[in-house]
């Protein structure tokens, strides 16, 4: 009995070890998206993104918190290697909007500043999670042609709640 029982389980484990080597394979050969494809897919989640504004109490929260922050951190998309999104941050004479890599290890040249609270709030009030994706022409300190650069871990209202709501 104990001998079958044995007999069984070695001879699951290797149709579990075997199975995978000899079975047939899927005819459907992989392949890489096209650039129109890309391109396609991406203008389906640019429409997809939030157009309302983020408004004014919004805006102020996420200035007040960074103002109680340490200079150099405040919000970064995800904290992760290599590019990050952009983030803004925490500078000693107010708030930077720029890229961030590896995790905020390091930010690049500021692509817009803010000294003051107003102007901060007047700028991201009127945002939204389109605008700060890089597709709204209308928008140039968020707008990009780059097609990896566009929509890649950007600014949008739900990343800013979730600062506010995370660190206290």
């Amino acid at each position: 009995m104990l001998l079958m029982i044995v007999l069984l389980v070695v001879l699951g484990v290797l149709g579990f070890v075997i199975w995978p080597m000899v079975r047939p394979r899927s005819s459907v050969t992989p392949r890489n998206a096209t650039p129109e494809e890309i391109e396609g897919y991406g203008r389906e989640l640019r429409d997809k993104l939030e157009r309302r504004p983020f408004g004014e109490a919004l805006a102020r929260d996420v200035w007040q918190r960074l103002m109680a922050a340490k200079p150099n951190s405040g919000v970064i998309y995800d904290y992760h290697r290599d590019f990050c999104g952009q983030g803004l941050i925490r500078t000693d004479s107010g708030v930077k909007l720029c890229d961030v890599q590896d995790g905020g290890s390091y930010f690049s040249k500021p692509i817009a500043e803010w000294s003051s609270e107003d102007e901060f709030v007047a700028f991201f009030a009127r945002q939204s999670d389109y605008s700060c994706s890089g597709w709204d022409k209308d928008e140039p300190v968020f707008f990009t042609t780059d097609s990896w650069y566009r929509n890649n871990q950007r600014l949008r209202r739900d990343v800013l709640e979730r600062y506010l709501a995370t660190n206290r």
